[in-house]
């Protein structure tokens, strides 16, 4: 999955639950979160800083000696792996 991508199947779940956010609104989020090429992201920046950052269920995103690092939560190793109810 592309960006693009990602963009139009945030904007749909987003309206499934409910939400209406514009394909623009979650690219500006995207683009926050994770940066461009001209940009670092928050996640990013965190990282460089030495920070850890959590994403509850999602996973974890640190630095392992000079590598960034996801380490997937439980909820989402649990959805991949069919686990859920």
């Amino acid at each position: 999955m592309d960006k693009n991508a990602l963009v139009e199947a945030t904007v749909r779940t987003a309206a499934e639950g409910g939400g209406q956010l514009s394909p623009d609104d979650v690219e500006q989020v995207i683009d926050a979160l994770f940066g461009t090429v001209e940009q670092p992201g928050t996640i990013a920046q965190a990282l460089k800083r030495g920070e850890r950052v959590t994403l509850l269920g999602f996973g974890d995103f640190h630095v392992d000696g000079s590598a960034p690092v996801l380490q997937p939560g439980k909820a989402l190793n649990a959805y991949v792996h069919g686990d859920t109810d």
